[in-house]
């Protein structure tokens, strides 16, 4: 584990009360590097975002697609595109879990007595996860042109799908981080992300249409924030359009940050 030197109480009282902008971007570089080496040291930790999508990708293709779409080739435009929303929301639960086993382990206690920017510690793992969103969305396409996907929105409609699933990753991680502030200990975390994590992607057009669901269930998926970035991310690598959808979808990863990220910076002050 990478270490951080500890600052003697003395030298607190000469510490700046503002940080600058260009000092907080370095620090949150400086923190991501730092959460980067320990996933390289730690690969069990990318399981989810390497494994997973090998076997996600493979088995709901040739177990669901022809009870759903007739066959394995026309689901395989429906379910690359929403394994890729799920991969990515259930990389994000790993952020919350990450941070709360960093704080339960004294990690933070040293961060709290350093001159820097109180958001540095959170954003800079946050970033290192960019990676993470990055691999899992690449595997999927990349197993998913394995057996068969043709993407009609070609490189670049491929390339701006993974952009907006990092993005997408990254703003729904705020969610998970103050879950991982708020939380008792890493199991309590867990358990609460997932059962946020499990209707948000069952219950929205990842696997299936929305138009087979019950009434009640059809609209609920149609206004999950899932399903629009599912939908958004489909338009952008199935057609090459920049849709509606894609407005909203970048509308929505906004506003998340806007209100969530605000609210982990503002619990993890008063629990630091």
């Amino acid at each position: 584990m990478s270490t951080v030197p500890m600052t003697d109480p003395a030298d607190l009282a000469g510490r700046p009360d503002h940080v600058s902008v260009s000092d907080t971007l370095s620090q949150v570089w400086t923190l991501a590097w730092r959460a980067a080496m320990k996933m390289r040291r730690s690969m069990e930790v990318m399981f989810d975002v390497t494994i997973q999508p090998l076997v996600f990708t493979a088995m709901f293709a040739y177990i669901f697609g022809g009870a759903v779409s007739g066959d394995v080739q026309s689901y395989l435009p429906l379910i690359i595109t929403g394994l890729i929303g799920q991969t990515v929301l259930t990389a994000c639960v790993a952020t919350g879990v990450q941070l709360r086993q960093d704080m339960d382990t004294g990690v933070f206690d040293r961060f709290k007595v350093l001159p820097i920017s109180r958001i540095a510690p959170l954003a800079g793992p946050m970033v290192a996860d960019l990676l993470r969103y990055f691999i899992a969305s690449v595997l999927t396409f990349a197993v998913g042109i394995a057996i068969g996907y043709r993407p009609g929105g070609g490189v670049l409609g491929v390339a701006a799908a993974v952009l907006l699933a990092m993005l997408a990753g990254w703003s729904l991680a705020w969610i998970f981080t103050l879950f991982g502030i708020v939380g008792r200990n890493a199991a309590g975390v867990q358990g609460i992300s997932l059962l946020v994590m499990f209707p948000l992607t069952f219950l929205s057009n990842a696997f299936v249409p929305t138009d087979t669901m019950p009434e009640p269930l059809q609209t609920f998926a149609e206004v999950n924030p899932v399903s629009l970035v599912i939908t958004a991310i489909r338009d952008l690598a199935n057609e090459g359009a920049v849709t509606a959808a894609v407005g909203w979808a970048l509308l929505g990863c906004g506003v998340i940050i806007a209100v969530f990220a605000p609210l982990s910076v503002r619990a993890f002050n008063r629990k630091m």
